[in-house]
């Protein structure tokens, strides 16, 4: 079973301009003259972590890792202005012609998978090929089933306590009145909602494992920015139609993919993953039988290391 690599540190960070008011944390580590590969953190709003570099082999790949805007180091954190789906998409390819790249491999895990197809189906012609952990279409049935209709009935009382965080006569629209919520000026309500938010989702991501937080503990502003920006993405349905993925999947048929799903993922069922997997038939199609959502199980981190090895022999 294959381990991830060994801790790196990049050998080059900057921060993007992006011709608003975001500054786009970007760095480079692995091989200058590798293949080049850019990692899509999930969230949205999540940021990347030095681990994200350790999925791939630094000898072959030229790893890019970037902080999406008003995410992790870049600036300002939290900034939900100019902050949609096309202006990160955008974003990516600042980031592919600054460094002078011509094409490169797309890797992305939940939301981070949805926002790599998105990308390619506007820009195909400057990509090697996908790696989707964890698929994420962003389809309100997706919507439905992480906050109404479907994970609520595994931990139902985790979800009520969700639920809880805002007023009865609003709970029909679950999403909207979390968005009203977190958007408010009472902070106790701000911290509220960021709590339990990450709660429910740390429930789902890690089931038996999760450790909720102490409930007295202080949440902070940084919780609170991140959290009202997931819900930014979310009450606006992800900033694309309904569907728009697999309806945009002819134009992906010639791009060599791999789609790797958990059995156990309850944040994106297995029914996303299949989904794509048929509109994508020529894709490889990776189902973990134990694994979940989280990218850290030892079955993940197999069949997502050796997805990589595999391209960088495809690629050489």
């Amino acid at each position: 079973m294959k381990i991830l690599y060994p801790e790196i540190n990049p050998y080059h960070t900057f921060f993007l301009k992006t011709g608003s008011k975001h500054s786009v944390y970007v760095e480079l580590s692995g091989n200058p003259d590798g293949i080049p590969v850019v990692f899509l953190h999930g969230g949205p709003c999540s940021g990347t972590k030095p681990d994200h570099r350790r999925f791939f082999n630094p000898e072959h790949y030229q790893i890019i890792l970037f902080d999406q805007r008003g995410c992790g180091q870049s600036l300002p954190f939290g900034e939900l202005e100019n902050n949609t789906t096309q202006d990160l998409i955008d974003d990516m390819e600042r980031i592919r012609i600054h460094l002078g790249i011509k094409k490169w491999l797309v890797f992305g895990g939940s939301w981070g998978g949805t926002l790599g197809l998105l990308y390619v189906q506007q820009h195909r012609d400057k990509v090697l090929g996908m790696i989707i952990r964890g698929v994420f279409l962003a389809r309100q049935q997706d919507m439905d089933w992480f906050i109404a209709l479907g994970a609520n009935r595994i931990y139902p009382e985790q979800w009520q306590r969700l639920v809880d965080c805002v007023p009865v006569d609003v709970r029909t629209n679950l999403v909207q009145g979390l968005w009203d919520a977190i958007s408010g000026e009472c902070q106790n309500i701000n911290a509220r909602v960021a709590n339990e938010w990450q709660a429910w989702n740390g429930q789902l991501a890690m089931g038996k494992a999760f450790q909720p937080q102490n409930s007295n503990e202080t949440v902070s502003e940084g919780a609170i920015k991140q959290v009202r920006m997931e819900i930014h993405y979310a009450v606006h349905h992800y900033f694309i139609e309904d569907n728009q993925i697999l309806e945009n999947c002819g134009l992906l048929q010639n791009i060599p993919t791999t789609i790797i799903h958990g059995r156990y993922d309850l944040v994106c069922p297995m029914e996303s993953g299949l989904s794509l997997h048929q509109a994508l038939p020529n894709a490889d199609y990776i189902v973990l039988p134990n694994a979940g959502h989280v990218a850290q199980h030892e079955e993940m981190i197999d069949a997502l290391v050796s997805a990589t090895d595999k391209f960088s022999i495809l690629l050489k």
